[in-house]
């Protein structure tokens, strides 16, 4: 099993629209290092819910990768924020995983608290100028987050 951290804003899709929903799809995805990670991903994968771009911004929840390998259906929809014109149905540019909602952590996990405790080689949320939306999680990391968050 491997971890990931994956950042949504709060506003676009939160952690209690998870929640709400039981699981999603986990789409838009337009970053081709993004999309390699999220090619890495296996079912039963676990995942960091971060919410970005918000104040403070965190970590909320967790999620389960319930499913990998699929297409990412809103490359091809032009009333999509995330169509793509270059990609082709029978050669999509695109993936996306459905995730499931696995927990809300009693409280937010800051950035800033995330950044006394952790360096960029064991959290790459906290490296400056980072925007990537999906990153690995070090195991060594991943078990020290879940400490932090069950408190």
């Amino acid at each position: 099993m491997a971890y990931w951290l994956m950042k949504s804003e709060p506003e676009v899709y939160g952690i209690d629209d998870l929640e709400r929903e039981g699981s999603t799809l986990w789409d838009g995805i337009r970053n081709y290092q993004a999309r390699n990670f999220m090619r890495s991903m296996e079912p039963g994968d676990l995942a960091f819910f971060y919410h970005s771009n918000t104040q403070p911004p965190g970590i909320v929840g967790l999620m389960e990768v319930i499913e990998t390998g699929l297409i990412d259906p809103t490359q091809f929809d032009p009333a999509s924020k995330y169509f793509d014109a270059a990609a082709k149905r029978d050669s999509p540019r695109w993936d996306c995983a459905r995730l499931r909602y696995r927990r809300t952590f009693p409280a937010l996990l800051s950035l800033d608290v995330l950044r006394e405790r952790f360096d960029p080689e064991q959290l790459g949320v906290v490296k400056r100028g980072n925007r990537l939306s999906i990153l690995p999680v070090p195991d060594a990391t991943a078990q020290t987050l879940l400490q932090l968050l069950e408190g």
